[in-house]
């Protein structure tokens, strides 16, 4: 089975963001690629049960995709898809711009604000629908599809990621998992400095296991 054919499914990359009710409404938010227009004004989102979107999501009843396009800035994807809100506070020098309470990422192609309207609940993850309360445009910039961020950016998918599929090094030679992302090293990684980190998770070199 080629789980690459997946990768041509029009899917997006976007950063969901919230309100955390119980620390005084600090935005948080996450990356999320299984998102779509429903109807002329709802919004599906699927987020994983792990992730501490879904719970402030589920308290605030509200929520904001930023539409990633193909020229953000670096740092965006590994801080909303490989780190945890519960750990740290993700939009901390990220520029945004407020939109119905929301915070939404500047550095976007647009927004899509939404009021939660109902709730389905999957094993692993709870697709929320959202009435869209307002949505606009922020930049002209080509948007980032699932298929470009693996093939162009050469991207992994977090584990809480509704598309995520373990990954296994399939060439001779050595090769290094992170634990974090389960981004693949593939060559010496001790022949790295002491201060690289996983180009995903931005996480320090100890966190790789030798496959």
């Amino acid at each position: 089975m080629d789980t690459k054919a997946l990768w041509n499914l029009s899917y997006g990359v976007y950063v969901v963001s919230t309100v955390d009710v119980d620390h005084e409404n600090r935005p948080t938010g996450c990356i999320a690629n299984s998102a779509m227009q429903v109807t002329y004004d709802t919004i599906a989102v699927s987020i994983n049960h792990e992730n501490y979107t879904n719970q402030c999501i589920k308290k605030s009843k509200k929520f904001a995709l930023s539409i990633l396009g193909e020229k953000v800035d670096d740092n965006i994807i590994p801080v909303f898809g490989f780190q945890s809100g519960r750990e740290i506070d993700k939009f901390e020098g990220v520029k945004t711009e407020k939109v119905n309470g929301l915070d939404v990422v500047a550095d976007s192609t647009g927004y899509i604000v939404c009021d939660v309207d109902d709730i389905l609940e999957t094993e692993t993850h709870t697709v929320f629908l959202g009435k869209i309360t307002d949505c606009g445009l922020l930049k002209d910039e080509p948007v980032m599809t699932y298929e470009y961020y693996h093939r162009v950016k050469k991207g992994k998918s977090p584990k809480t990621a509704p598309t995520y599929i373990e990954e296994t090094a399939t060439e001779e030679g050595l090769a290094y998992k992170c634990t974090i992302c389960g981004y693949i090293y593939k060559g010496d990684l001790t022949k790295e400095p002491d201060d690289y980190v996983c180009p995903l998770c931005k996480q320090p070199k100890s966190v790789f296991v030798k496959l």
